[in-house]
């Protein structure tokens, strides 16, 4: 097991995840009401899909350059030069591999419209709700992510998740309600434009979310590195023409970086790094811990806004908080796994009786010293679905690599391809 300081990876991360999603949205709140001139959320956004460019095409060149140095084979003479092909990473490969139409760059499109003006709106309710109501409503997201995976993907949901999504839907309600006793004289801005902004912003975020998905399944296999560039560059465009198209005669007459201070900056960098630090939760943790992070940022953010922005939380408020924890680590919890006589009626039309004979026992071989034939995590995480050429021979049906793979570990979890890319 890793470790950062002797602490397990997987904790590390998920402590950044939880300081991340608390930090944003109070450092998105905090740098929208502070005194003096405002900056303009629309340059915001188009710096941080800048940022979040350039990490991605860092981390995606590095990888690229990584595999080139271990894939080239060993000549016998020493004045012998590698083939064009492995040579190197150049601008020309680069160019190919992101904006190519055999890359699909263009079908996403589509969600870097969605994504930026997710982004957009995400400031435009920070600048008119508290931290926390923003934080607590826009766990909405899962509901219409949840929604349109159904109607998109097909997908079905177990009754555990319908019933997380019930009381998901209850908690938000509740917090909405408002209270005679509130102290309604810390509230700024328009609180209905705030509750309007959120809810567009889920539907973009799960309408977005599901159709990369979508993408990712149907259409050629390409690291998720470079579907990010992709998303970004794509997301980077869109959010300069709206930037322009907006906020043009603010930015001629004050310039792009009008408003700006170290609190802008800081709340910049961490909305950039957000999918970066998801992406680490999900190669380390799992999809229980990052709900269980998702949820206890809403905890963190309440009490933080408390003493930070004098947030008065009402009973309906405390009891919509704690639906929506309850709903959002209901919803991350894996389903029962099938019945065990389920899956020994299964084995034998699906895969061969798996025999103890099969295997050297007597040379101390087990299955836990057999290989496995799924690939490893770097193949998995960069989303390459390539052929792979196999470490068994040819397969004529009686050979046990075609036992169930149930018997050899636990089964991966699937990342969700939204959860890679978060805005």
């Amino acid at each position: 097991m890793s470790t950062v300081f002797g602490v397990p990876t997987k904790y590390v991360s998920l402590l950044t995840l939880v300081v991340q999603n608390s930090s944003l949205v109070l450092m998105m709140r905090y740098s929208r009401i502070l005194p003096g001139p405002r900056y303009l959320s629309s340059t915001a956004v188009v710096l941080s899909e800048v940022l979040k460019c350039l990490i991605c095409l860092a981390i995606h060149i590095n990888e690229q350059r990584h595999q080139l140095r271990y894939s080239q084979l060993p000549t016998l003479s020493d004045d012998a030069s590698p083939p064009p092909s492995q040579a190197g990473y150049g601008l020309r490969q680069l160019w190919s591999d992101i904006f190519s139409v055999k890359s699909g760059f263009f079908k996403l499109l589509v969600p870097a419209v969605l994504y930026t003006l997710q982004n957009n709106l995400q400031f435009v309710a920070a600048t008119n709700l508290d931290a926390a109501t923003f934080q607590v409503t826009y766990q909405c997201k899962i509901l219409t992510t949840a929604l349109f995976a159904v109607l998109m993907l097909g997908q079905s949901l177990s009754a555990k998740k319908w019933l997380s999504l019930v009381i998901l839907t209850a908690g938000v309600a509740c917090v909405q309600i408002p209270s005679s006793t509130a102290n309604v004289s810390a509230q700024q801005g328009n609180y209905m434009v705030g509750i309007i902004a959120v809810a567009i912003a889920c539907v973009c975020s799960g309408f977005a979310g599901v159709y990369f998905e979508k993408v990712l399944k149907n259409g050629q296999s390409s690291s998720i590195w470079v579907r990010n560039i992709q998303l970004s560059v794509g997301c980077l465009a869109i959010a300069l023409f709206g930037a322009f198209v907006w906020d043009g005669q603010a930015i001629r007459e004050q310039g792009f970086f009008q408003g700006y201070n170290p609190v802008v900056v800081a709340t910049i960098c961490i909305q950039a790094a957000g999918g970066l630090i998801v992406a680490m939760v999900i190669k380390y943790a799992d999809n229980i811990l990052k709900g269980f992070a998702t949820s206890l940022s809403i905890i963190l953010s309440t009490v933080a806004s408390i003493f930070i922005f004098n947030f008065v939380p009402t009973i309906y408020f405390l009891l919509g908080s704690i639906l929506v924890f309850l709903a959002t680590y209901l919803y991350s919890m894996p389903d029962a796994p099938e019945s065990t006589e389920a899956i020994e009626s299964d084995m034998p039309e699906k895969h061969p009786m798996l025999l103890v004979e099969d295997y050297d026992v007597e040379n101390g071989l087990g299955l836990q010293n057999m290989p496995t034939p799924f690939r490893d995590d770097s193949e998995v995480e960069s989303g390459d679905e390539g052929s792979h050429d196999s470490i068994y021979g040819p397969d004529d049906g009686t050979f046990s690599r075609n036992f169930s793979p149930s018997l050899i570990g636990t089964p991966r979890t699937e990342a969700r391809p939204d959860l890679d890319y978060v805005n």
